[in-house]
């Protein structure tokens, strides 16, 4: 559903990083991954609950087979490859989920706490831990977070708790850099609208035509690329992002305007 023209070059992060991304089974986790083995001579880690990634077998990925459910399992994840590619300078966290497809006003206890979890929860966890290990290497940092430009505006009535979980991400991003600001670490976010990657029909059971109604509200007429998310993020990991942090960049294609 994108007429998206992709360019004949992508951004690089800065040679040698030490990346790993969270979320890497999902479109946009591949995305990442993909466009840094295109184009960043680096070692990239995938996180990833149900299977190796495909250039595993290479050496080209590190491959964390690991689910989150706990702080614990968050630590493990950022522990088990800081041990494999022996550090980590940047951590691209992509967890993200809608546990509930009805109207907010009939979610359950349980399914609410599920998406405070996946959304905001571990995702602090897994910054915190990357933190740690960044301000003991005293090398500095990047840590990125996915958001959504409909936390600033309410969310809608079914994805509300999604959207509540990314206001709070917001939060973080801003806090977490205050910290990180001193030891060199950098937090920033990105705060994605409408992107065709498979997102809204897998937690929200959106068909193609729920989906073109949707994207005729966006002013480009247009979802947004996976391959241009991806290269936003990859930006934030190389050399020309470094005097930003504790910002959202918004990608939306004009949503709300």
């Amino acid at each position: 559903m994108t007429t998206f023209n992709r360019p004949d070059w992508v951004p690089q992060a800065t040679k040698g990083m030490r990346i790993l991304v969270t979320g890497g089974s999902g479109g946009l986790g591949r995305a990442v991954i993909d466009m840094l083995l295109e184009g960043s001579d680096c070692v990239i880690g995938a996180q990833g609950a149900t299977k190796e990634h495909p250039r595993a077998k290479d050496g080209s990925v590190i491959s964390i087979l690991r689910a989150f459910n706990s702080e614990e399992d968050c630590t493990g994840v950022i522990d088990e490859f800081v041990e494999r590619a022996g550090g980590i300078d940047a951590l691209v966290c992509l967890s993200g989920a809608l546990h509930f497809p009805g109207h907010w006003k009939d979610i359950p206890e349980d399914d609410w706490q599920r998406n405070m979890d996946v959304n905001l929860s571990h995702p602090f966890f897994l910054a915190r831990r990357a933190m740690t290990h960044m301000k003991e290497q005293q090398s500095g940092g990047r840590i990125i977070l996915n958001g959504t430009e409909s936390a600033i505006h309410g969310g809608s009535a079914m994805s509300f708790p999604y959207a509540i979980a990314k206001r709070g991400t917001e939060c973080m991003v801003e806090g977490m850099a205050r910290e990180g600001a001193p030891h060199g670490i950098l937090v920033n976010g990105v705060r994605l609208g409408c992107i065709d990657s498979g997102f809204h029909a897998r937690w929200l059971n959106k068909v193609d035509e729920q989906m073109r109604e949707r994207i005729d509200l966006i002013p480009l007429k247009r979802a947004g690329d996976p391959d241009e998310a991806a290269a936003l993020f990859v930006y934030l990991l190389s050399g020309w992002a470094g005097f930003i942090t504790g910002q959202m960049l918004p990608l939306t294609g004009g949503d709300w305007l």
